[in-house]
């Protein structure tokens, strides 16, 4: 079974920058994609970003330009950064895996809380 722990979150305030960590028990190397969602209180889980193994990226268009997904294969994660944050960014984030030949995500972190004040 393979666990996904997030670190990182915090409370900053509006154009600040957070970066945040989603280590594996496993490895990313042969996962297919590694993707970074949030929720919001009362909103449906949302997609962030995510990073396939052909290293192509998936942002969403409230994200675009301000956050960062890459995969530090040294340290065996796959970050986040956020800079510029808005109030709007405030969510739990979670991490999940994709593995290959699977269609939905195989694995999920337990979540790190973003909070950022106006």
């Amino acid at each position: 079974q393979v666990q996904l722990v997030e670190s990182g979150g915090g409370l900053v305030q509006t154009g600040d920058s957070l970066r945040l960590s989603c280590a594996t028990s496993g490895s990313f190397f042969d996962v297919y994609v590694v993707a970074w969602y949030r929720q919001a209180p009362g909103k449906q889980r949302e997609l962030v970003a995510s990073s396939r193994r052909d290293e192509s990226t998936v942002y969403a268009d409230s994200v675009k330009g301000r956050f960062t997904i890459s995969r530090d294969t040294a340290k065996n994660t796959v970050d986040l950064q956020m800079n510029n944050l808005k109030p709007e960014d405030t969510a739990v984030y979670y991490c999940a895996t994709l593995d290959y030949g699977s269609s939905r995500y195989n694995y999920w972190g337990q979540g790190t809380q973003v909070t950022v004040s106006s």
